[in-house]
């Protein structure tokens, strides 16, 4: 497993997850669950992205960002679930140094993205609801290009230097991971050396991005409310309150595991059996919320959806 380099330290040659005392009475059950909400989320993006894609009445940049998120939610998935279904169907255990890395990078690389991809959308109901003839010369398809560009750098930034750290740390000799993914923490700790400055940059930068985005999100959705209750028209307002309430119930939920993995994680304990828990969930429950709260609650996307099925058939 290891290639010793002298009679101190090694060369990791594998990492292996461990098997999480919690998991050996509900395994099957919660590997079940897992599965059917890969398949869920899967399906839910691939058909929103498809809509959005073929419809020309959903090229807006509501739907641009829409789609974005889809993608970003099925690449997350895709990159976490499966193997972790691997691991508790097949006792895939191991997994490369290069492999735990790339999936560190990925995790928290789409993570920020989403967190960027929130904030644009909770800007662009700003602008629809609240100054809604500046709306098409404001959000331009220009202007969302310029975001995402912005959004996808911010996020490239700020996370490549996670693994990095973590990959140019010395580990001795425990390779187990306490987890059933290549969390930072569950990864740095089984390191000899200093981790300070690894969790402290993760912890840094995640904070503060999340921290900032929350807040314009909650500004801007606050600035909505306000404006969706002076409307005159009772159908419009309940339609405003009623869009606002179901996107900020999404990304209450984001932000609040998020909240509470960065708490744990800011603990000198190791982490939780339920903190693992959440993080697991956390990549494969909102990738399959997201499409249902922002996508198929839409009457133009029903209709759009419709239209495939029917072209389909």
């Amino acid at each position: 497993m290891t290639e010793a380099t002298n009679s101190s330290f090694a060369i990791v040659a594998e990492f292996a997850f461990t098997s999480l005392p919690w998991l050996q009475e509900w395994q099957d059950l919660f590997s079940i669950l897992l599965g059917l909400l890969l398949i869920s989320a899967v399906v839910a993006n691939i058909f929103l992205t498809l809509i959005i894609y073929r419809e020309q009445r959903l090229h807006e940049p509501m739907y641009y960002f829409l789609s974005m998120l889809s993608v970003a939610d099925l690449v997350l998935c895709l990159v976490t679930t499966p193997k972790i279904l691997a691991i508790l169907w097949f006792d895939a255990r191991n997994i490369s140094p290069f492999g735990c890395f790339t999936q560190m990078f990925f995790i928290h690389f789409l993570v920020i993205i989403e967190s960027g991809i929130f904030v644009a959308m909770a800007f662009d109901r700003y602008v629809a609801i609240c100054i809604p003839l500046r709306y098409t010369s404001v959000l331009t398809n220009k202007f969302v290009v310029r975001v995402m560009v912005v959004i996808i750098f911010r996020s490239l930034f700020l996370v490549l230097p996670v693994p990095v750290l973590t990959a140019h740390l010395t580990y001795c000799s425990d390779y187990i991971i306490q987890h059933l993914l290549c969390s930072t923490l569950a990864v740095a700790r089984l390191s000899c050396s200093d981790i300070t400055l690894t969790i402290t940059y993760q912890l840094g930068f995640s904070g503060s991005v999340m921290g900032s985005d929350l807040m314009f999100i909650f500004l801007s959705y606050s600035l909505i409310l306000s404006a969706a209750l002076k409307l005159h028209e009772k159908g419009a307002t309940r339609k405003a309150l009623s869009t606002c309430i179901s996107h900020l119930i999404v990304m209450l939920f984001f932000y609040s595991i998020m909240i509470v993995l960065a708490l744990n994680k800011s603990s000198k304990k190791g982490l939780s059996e339920s903190t693992v828990l959440l993080n697991t969930l956390h990549f494969c429950v909102p990738p399959t919320l997201n499409p249902l709260v922002y996508g198929f609650r839409s009457k133009i996307i029903i209709q759009g959806f419709r239209s495939v099925l029917a072209t389909k058939s």
